[in-house]
């Protein structure tokens, strides 16, 4: 028989478990945050390129968009804590924030450590206390409930609430190597498959494998990604960039889950990637353009009368593809070879067969089913007195502040919810 020795105990000192902790700890219970490395906050203290988009401002129908895995089943969490109270807490912190473009928000000074400094100045007036290099063997329960942590080191926490908030496997250096998916499996949780989200995807083109076009980036392209019978599954209109391995920059990192999923489904086989170097016109304006164009310096040779359609590395590429001469003249050009050059400008497809390791995303997809989380309290469905949030649930979003808003949403609710469960339960002897 022991006592319980804490109300809450929060695993994991990144985003999701730093508002878990200032959460419970504002209801003033007995609060431990357990961190197995040496520092809190080391994923936010990165995020944002170093200056932490913590949230963005776009409404919550355009952020459930931006969360393509499982957002919807943040509309409930929302209307307990949502985007606009991150920023109301931010600020009531001292945390100044600014809007940037597609409503991104970040701190004034643009440091990320700022977010950082200033949360763990709120745990230290919440007492909330902190453990660091504490790494978790297992969590502690019966039947019923859940009764603690035990520790790597031996040692046994006992408490009426754990909250899980480990992150997944995506930047490993941060500390996210997925402990936390056989702790929810032996509660009783489905761990849907772990996949990279927001990852570089790879090539085995020859112009890949040439390294012909590395270091090429094409600005405000569409690119799209095809499923096996030619039908677009998505497309982003963003900056892409031509690596040594094949393709990486923002609309490439978006694109990335879909490329996955599909080779899910298709037995791993190569993806089409459709790339659109002008993302206004189709075959058919880009030929009558290219053509209009052409005819006003007919005696020109056509890469220089072509010259600013597209970055002079990509437009000799695509002269190259259509059988093209880059110092033919126009005048001496065939309206047929115009038609493919048009044709590659507006979709330009190639095959990409996967994507970087998990531990080379920015994002775990897959995770903790939603379906066994309570999205009001996110109490675990399968074992009482266990919280989850964070990355570690089955939720995934673009970059852009959406995975962060999740972090803290779901992480403020958990803390919160974790003590005020732990009120019920008196300090009484425990058998376990």
């Amino acid at each position: 028989m022991c006592i319980y020795m804490y109300d809450v105990i929060i695993v994991g000192g990144g985003p999701s478990g730093l508002m878990a902790a200032i959460a419970a700890g504002e209801i003033g219970k007995k609060v431990l945050l357990l961190e197995k490395g040496k520092k809190l906050g080391k994923k936010l203290a990165i995020s944002g390129g170093g200056r932490c988009n913590v949230t963005n401002r776009l409404t919550q129908e355009e952020i459930v968009k931006h969360i393509p895995g499982n957002g919807r089943f943040l509309y409930s969490p929302f209307s307990v804590f949502n985007n606009e109270d991150i920023i109301t807490f931010f600020e009531g912190l001292g945390v100044e924030l600014k809007e940037e473009d597609h409503g991104r928000m970040f701190p004034v000074s643009n440091r990320a450590q700022d977010v950082v400094d200033t949360l763990v100045r709120q745990l230290e007036k919440l007492h909330v206390d902190i453990l660091f290099e504490r790494p978790v063997a297992k969590l502690l329960m019966n039947d019923e409930k859940i009764l603690g942590v035990k520790l790597k080191n031996g040692e046994e926490l006992l408490s009426k609430a754990v909250v899980l908030a480990v992150g997944g496997k995506a930047v490993p250096q941060t500390g996210s190597t997925g402990d936390g998916y056989p702790w929810a499996e032996r509660a009783g949780h489905t761990i849907t498959p772990l996949y990279p989200t927001e990852v570089p995807l790879l090539s085995d083109e020859q112009f890949i494998r040439s390294t012909e076009l590395q270091g090429l980036a094409l600005r405000d392209v569409a690119v799209s990604v095809l499923n096996k019978k030619g039908k677009v599954l998505v497309t982003h209109q963003m900056d892409m960039l031509f690596t040594h391995f094949g393709l990486s920059g923002p609309a490439i990192l978006r694109c990335s889950q879909f490329v996955v999923k599909e080779r899910m489904k298709n037995g791993s086989k190569p993806v089409d990637v459709v790339i659109n170097s002008l993302p206004n016109d189709n075959a058919e304006s880009a030929f009558q353009m290219l053509v209009k164009i052409m005819k006003e310096d007919a005696k020109k040779s056509v890469k220089n009368v072509w010259k600013g359609i597209a970055p002079e590395r990509w437009l000799l590429f695509l002269l190259t593809r259509a059988g093209i001469e880059p110092n033919e003249i126009g005048a001496n050009l065939s309206n047929e070879k115009v038609r493919v050059l048009a044709g590659l400008l507006v979709s330009f497809t190639m095959k990409v067969n996967g994507t970087q390791p998990l531990e080379k995303a920015f994002v775990t997809g897959g995770g903790i089913s939603v379906k066994e989380i309570e999205p009001k309290t996110m109490a675990s469905k399968k074992k009482t007195g266990l919280y989850l949030c964070g990355e570690i649930l089955d939720i995934h979003g673009y970059t852009g502040g959406y995975n962060i808003t999740s972090a803290l949403v779901t992480g403020k609710i958990a803390g919160m919810s974790a003590a005020l469960h732990a009120k019920t339960i008196p300090y009484e002897p425990v058998e376990y």
